[in-house]
């Protein structure tokens, strides 16, 4: 599967607590060879917003994050004009730009969104476990 990260999953991941923050399933998932885990400028950009905000504090130097990620495998994801004005299929209510540009991203790209936020994990573009 290929699937984008939202950015309370790379919390979790720098952190190192996926399996108590996230549940076994998005940990398993996360582990798997077999599943393309993708980032978004857009979550790096979100996390490094509210970090500057002080609304988040890091061990790890903010700087370090797309490092960090594509050493353990993970691929980065730029935001493009397609993702800005894609259409969504199931337009998403909510009045947060990123969740609305996360989802724009799976749409273009053939990902599945994985998120814990409730807001997020309804929509179709949303990973559900089996």
């Amino acid at each position: 599967m290929r699937l984008l990260l939202d950015s309370q999953v790379l919390l979790a991941v720098v952190r190192k607590d996926v399996a108590a923050k996230l549940g076994s399933a998005i940990d398993l998932l996360l582990r798997s060879p077999a599943n393309d885990k993708i980032i978004s400028a857009a979550s790096l950009w979100e996390i490094a917003i509210k970090h500057r905000l002080s609304k988040l504090h890091f061990a790890l130097p903010l700087e370090d994050f797309p490092g960090y990620f594509t050493s353990m495998g993970f691929d980065l994801l730029a935001v493009d004009h397609r993702h800005a004005i894609e259409r969504l299929a199931n337009e998403l209510q909510t009045r947060d730009p990123f969740d609305r540009l996360l989802l724009a991203q799976c749409q273009v790209e053939g990902l599945l969104l994985v998120t814990i936020d409730r807001a997020l994990k309804i929509h179709p573009l949303a990973w559900r476990p089996a």
